[in-house]
């Protein structure tokens, strides 16, 4: 099915992934075309939040695809979205992630020779993991505080992308002492620019949708322009 406006067209679309289909929501700029990014999803699946962040970046000139890796799955429920997380193979989610990376490249639509990636919770630690493993093909990554513990443990070298982080201090899924740090291994194990940001926040600030309840209005507001001018400036 494709659902289209004058302003935004949008689409749900489908592209190869390492010999399987992939399912992904995909949004156009007004003028058509744009540099590629690709919008990870927290762990409630791709919810009508991830939806919207997809087209405000669509908005914001971008050709914006948004991968969904639970396969249609959605919750508002933590347990749930924790056993969802949980259940999800890593190596089925990065297969996804980089068929996502080269169907962009593929797409008409697309002007750069790069893409670039945005992910939150634990689209966030994908992000990472992504431009570590996807190397030349992303020029920018911003993980919005990024858990898992492959993100979390992985080796950096292969990582050349720009990295812009964002991250509350006041985070109980993911402290931010253990954010700093990560910060400094990513900039010392890959050599790229690397810059993290830290908000007097909670877990999941960014999200205007957050069941948790620690949406920060000022923080997000911030943060989102913030992205939007580094993938401006690192795409185009």
């Amino acid at each position: 099915m494709v659902e289209n406006t004058v302003e935004n067209p949008r689409q749900n679309v489908t592209f190869p992934s390492n010999g399987d289909t992939a399912h992904g929501y995909l949004a156009l700029p007004p003028s058509g075309s744009g540099p590629g990014v690709i919008v990870i999803q927290e762990w409630w699946g791709l919810t009508d939040h991830i939806a919207d962040i997809t087209d405000r970046l669509a908005a914001e000139g971008f050709v914006a695809l948004a991968p969904d890796l639970y396969g249609g799955k959605t919750t508002h429920d933590a347990d749930e979205a924790g056993r969802l997380m949980s259940e999800l193979p890593e190596d089925q989610a990065a297969r996804d992630l980089g068929g996502a990376v080269d169907f962009l490249l593929g797409h008409e639509a697309v002007t750069s020779s790069k893409v670039g990636a945005v992910g939150f919770c634990m689209g966030g630690g994908f992000v990472l993991l992504l431009a570590n493993q996807q190397g030349d093909k992303v020029g920018a990554a911003v993980p919005f505080y990024g858990v898992g513990p492959a993100a979390q443990q992985a080796d950096f070298s292969g990582l050349t992308a720009a990295v812009q982080g964002h991250y509350g201090e006041q985070d109980g899924f993911y402290p931010v002492d253990q954010a700093r740090a990560q910060e400094e291994k990513i900039r010392s194990e890959s050599g790229a620019d690397v810059e993290f940001h830290y908000y007097d926040a909670g877990h999941a600030f960014h999200n205007d949708q957050n069941p948790l309840g620690t949406y920060s209005e000022k923080d997000a507001k911030s943060a989102w322009k913030r992205t939007v001018d580094f993938l401006k400036a690192k795409l185009t």
